[in-house]
């Protein structure tokens, strides 16, 4: 007589389920019953119910058995085993399959987390060569069939971007051969993955000096095609002095003697004054560069071969702190954010350091603080300003600004004299040949202590002060306020008192000049890229100076000025370009006009 328990034993005939009651009457399960019972068993087998395991010892294709030559009759013998099925957390050599924490060689298949050779099949995580075929990250010749894209002998199978022989395959961050998987290590630039999320050092897409590569010898910026900043990237730099005087000639060779442009000693990090604009990366993490050429795409930059590398550094500390207090970085299309620009200036004679961070509005939450944490990282800077900019504008700088620590200005010397920096006032970038610049248009000049001045577009006065020790009188004219004002202060610190400044326009002021009668032996003129008016090349012809220095900073604006001002009874006496920005495409170029009759 059968007891109760063999009553309700399942048992598995023709594919079909069969239950007895107690009272010995069987019936067939209904097809809903059916899945019931197919969900029961799958839920029994995820939770590892044991004694559910023993109960099917004729599972076909036993999913669970590993060990090669153990028959289905000794899966359920009395006898001791290697380990047992279940034993997850095993960790010795010839674990039993299943084993998922297994570290060590000789692990079954299975075995996820297996990080050695002679893994078996199904090791995902396997990183060495000899690993047997099925494993999809394998890299490394001499991997088993299976490996869909071997590329190079020795090289990693499947690696779809390997840089470097012997890389571990699936390291997205890997940069030694052998290193394990998920090593979230700095990249760096020559890797594939461009644009890939920040490592705890780095910025997403980042590009560091470090990172320069050489064509014919030379050092080429990674991101000089994305940037646009520097277009003589892979030529010479006496080839580069050659291109700009060529273009130099190009616009004023038919007007006047074109001499040889005047290089720089180092055309490396010359420049004084570093512009980052802020902003975020798909993934919401902070960025800061340059704007992509014609775009306001942001290039993210770590270091630059042009740029000051302390002003560099200080940069790329800011955008370390900005997760720690919470500050998001401004975003153009939104409108939302806190950060846009950080400007940053340093006196290359005085070393004096000024940080400037440009905000979209006042309220600047734990502002202390936060420069509290960039002055400990940074000691040697000297001032701290915050500028205020909530226009939905290009321009970089607003009208309101704070000053968060320090005096509020840099100090500089040039040519002699001492020049006051305030973050809005226009500076020359690069020093050293700033001097070369002056010199050079002062020398063309000709003063003999005895002229009356005009220095036109004089910015903080630098021309008209170091011209003012071989003149009579100097006056100078800007436009910018505050220009004037350090203009002003650089004359009483300088002890200069035969100088003047007024805040005007300058075309304005020299008609104003000429309609008074006031007359002017020499004028300098410095003017934008846009070059100058007509209206104050009328007003200057009026006044009728002697000798006229202009120093342009672009040969086509200056050679349609030099078109109108041959016509009103002036003859260009020379040229003289001055390469103030290597890399580039921009030069400088001083040209001396004497009145004719």
């Amino acid at each position: 007589m059968k007891t109760g328990t063999q009553k309700r034993e399942m048992k598995k005939t023709d594919g079909r389920k069969d239950y007895q009651n107690k009272e010995g009457k069987s019936f067939e399960k209904g097809k809903s019953g059916k899945k019931k019972a197919d969900m029961a068993k799958r839920d029994d087998a995820f939770k590892g119910d044991k004694n559910n395991r023993k109960s099917r010892p004729g599972r076909e294709e036993d999913r669970q058995s590993r060990v090669s030559g153990v028959s289905r009759e000794d899966w359920h013998s009395k006898k001791p085993k290697a380990g047992r099925d279940d034993n997850r957390e095993s960790r010795k050599l010839g674990a039993e399959p299943g084993n998922r924490g297994s570290r060590n060689s000789g692990a079954e298949p299975g075995n996820r987390g297996s990080r050695n050779s002679g893994t078996e099949s199904g090791n995902r995580g396997s990183r060495k060569s000899g690993a047997e075929l099925g494993n999809r990250e394998n890299r490394k010749s001499g991997a088993a069939s299976g490996n869909r894209e071997n590329r190079k002998p020795g090289t990693e199978t499947g690696n779809r971007e390997s840089r470097k022989p012997g890389a571990v395959s699936g390291n997205r961050e890997s940069r030694k051969p052998g290193a394990a998987s998920e090593n979230k290590q700095k990249r760096k630039f020559g890797d594939s993955g461009e644009g890939r999320k920040n490592s705890k050092r780095g910025q997403s897409g980042e590009k560091k000096q470090s990172d320069l590569k050489k064509v014919n010898g030379m050092e080429i910026c990674p991101v000089s095609k994305k940037c646009g900043g520097c277009q003589y990237q892979g030529i010479s730099y006496q080839e580069q002095l050659k291109l700009k005087e060529k273009e130099i000639r190009k616009w004023i060779g038919k007007f006047c003697k074109v001499n040889a442009v005047i290089g720089m000693e180092n055309p490396y990090h010359y420049r004084n004054k570093v512009h980052a604009v802020f902003d975020r990366d798909k993934r919401g993490n902070p960025i800061c560069g340059v704007y992509q050429a014609g775009t306001h795409n942001v290039v993210p930059i770590e270091s630059c071969m042009i740029e000051d590398q302390k002003a560099d550094e200080i940069i790329q500390s800011i955008r370390g702190l900005l997760k720690s207090f919470k500050i998001r970085t401004y975003d153009e299309d939104t409108g939302y954010g806190l950060l846009r620009h950080v400007l940053v200036k340093r006196g290359f004679t005085t070393n004096e350091i000024m940080v400037v961070l440009v905000t979209a509005s006042p309220v600047f939450p734990s502002k202390n603080n936060f420069v509290g944490a960039i002055r400990k990282l940074h000691p040697e800077i000297t001032t701290i300003i915050q500028n205020v900019n909530a226009r939905g504008t290009s321009m970089v700088l607003g009208d309101k600004e704070k000053t968060l620590f320090g005096k509020g200005y840099i100090e500089d010397i040039l040519c002699g004299c001492t020049f006051r920096i305030s973050s809005k006032s226009f500076y020359q970038v690069n020093p050293v040949q700033t001097e070369v610049l002056y010199k050079k248009a002062i020398d063309a000049a000709g003063l003999m202590g005895n002229e009356s001045v005009i220095d036109a577009y004089c910015g903080i006065g630098t021309i008209g002060l170091i011209a003012s020790k071989k003149a009579k009188q100097v006056i100078g004219v800007e436009l910018n306020k505050d220009a004037v004002r350090d203009a002003v202060t650089n004359a009483k610190r300088n002890e200069i008192e035969n100088v003047r400044f007024y805040c005007a326009d300058a075309g304005n002021f020299m008609a104003d000049m000429a309609a008074q009668g006031e007359k002017a032996d020499v004028v300098f003129m410095d003017p934008p890229r846009s070059g100058s008016t007509e209206e104050f090349m009328d007003s200057m012809v009026q006044m009728g100076p002697e000798r006229v220095v202009y120093v342009s900073c672009n040969p086509e604006t200056l050679g349609r000025d030099l078109e109108y001002l041959t016509k009103k009874g002036y003859g260009c006496k020379g040229s003289w370009g001055v390469d103030m920005f290597a890399w580039t495409g921009h030069v400088e170029t001083v040209v001396l006009l004497v009145r004719k009759g």
